[in-house]
């Protein structure tokens, strides 16, 4: 009988709860040794504290030799791509990508434990984005943010289809980038400056809490949680900067309004995200929306106070915030409705 089994089965019997013979209990015991080795043959799971550390190694190398081998074939392609003509090159671009797309299929389908096929899809969407980069090049096409959409479409096709999350980020950064450029040029910027106007990734961050609120994330876990993440920030550092950079913005209204609006915008909004996900028991939006009120609460006593104050009085009074801080959380952790979740 494993230990778990062992010690609840035990307490049980201590509490007066349930008693049991020695054939229930090896049977029981039995039930829940098939039942582990079927989730460990079907679904990889760690069944003991060595196999969870080993995993997590494994992981650490997936990653890592996902990203060294993506580098390897970036650096591989510019090495040696001034020896080959034209329709080689575009040959060898077109076959890489299908290549790794179908390699990366086809360890889908037989790794369970979803490390090589993680390997293989970050190589396949890099041989992508090479190919879509390195043939425009060939073509004298001028660069464009629409690539941004196909990257971020095959990203998040990866990601879904091997529920890997570096490529989620990786085709959520791409999203941003593409929303972002399109609203800039819309609004007579080239894309490549999209920067210097921070309001144009409020739509991008829209779109990304919209889609965290879709149903289809549920077989995912961890997915909407980094839609809601990525969203928030996506919010919350341009109001950030523009809370300081009123000269940022597309209203024409004098920067000191423009900047005092965007502080009490960032103070709102942050303090929302807490407030709904702690309602929603949604902790990386009580991290997110904590983390930046306290930036936009730091920010705003710099300016008021750090010119006029002593300095060991300005970061005592930032202590104290930061304690009172941490006792309104503690309250709202504790209190009933979260205590039934």
């Amino acid at each position: 009988m494993s230990p778990p089994t062992l010690n609840l089965l035990a307490r049980l019997q201590n509490e007066g709860v349930l008693t049991l013979d020695s054939s229930q209990q090896q049977a029981i015991a039995a039930h829940h040794t098939s039942l582990l080795a079927s989730y460990v043959r079907d679904f990889a799971i760690d069944p003991t504290r060595r196999a969870r550390r080993l995993s997590l190694g494994m992981r650490v190398a997936s990653l890592l030799g996902a990203l060294a081998l993506a580098a390897s074939v970036f650096f591989l392609f510019y090495q040696f791509w001034g020896y080959f003509p034209e329709v080689a090159q575009v040959s060898i671009l077109i076959t890489a990508a299908l290549a790794t797309c179908g390699l990366t299929n086809w360890l889908q389908q037989r790794d369970t434990t979803g490390y090589f096929s993680k390997l293989a899809a970050l190589v396949a969407f890099t041989c992508f984005v090479l190919n879509l980069a390195m043939i425009g090049s060939l073509l004298n096409v001028a660069p464009t943010d629409k690539a941004l959409l196909p990257w971020a479409a095959l990203a998040l096709l990866f990601a879904y289809s091997g529920d890997q999350r570096l490529l989620l980020v990786t085709g959520i950064l791409c999203l941003i980038g593409f929303v972002a450029a399109r609203v800039g040029t819309w609004g007579g910027i080239y894309w490549l400056h999209v920067g210097e106007r921070p309001e144009n990734f409020f739509p991008a961050a829209a779109l990304l809490l919209a889609l965290a609120a879709v149903g289809w994330h549920q077989p995912y876990p961890g997915f909407a949680a980094t839609y809601r993440v990525f969203g928030l920030l996506t919010a919350f550092v341009p109001m950030l900067v523009l809370g300081h950079w009123g000269y940022g913005s597309y209203l024409d209204l004098p920067p000191d309004l423009i900047e005092g609006g965007y502080q009490v915008l960032g103070f709102i909004t942050s303090g929302l995200a807490v407030y709904f996900g702690v309602r929603r028991d949604w902790p990386e939006t009580v991290n997110t929306g904590t983390t930046f009120f306290i930036i936009f609460l730091y920010t705003k006593f710099f300016d008021w106070w750090w010119e006029v104050m002593p300095k060991y009085l300005f970061f005592l009074v930032l202590g104290l915030i930061a304690l009172l801080v941490l006792l309104v959380l503690k309250r709202l952790r504790r209190s009933p409705g979260q205590a039934t979740r």
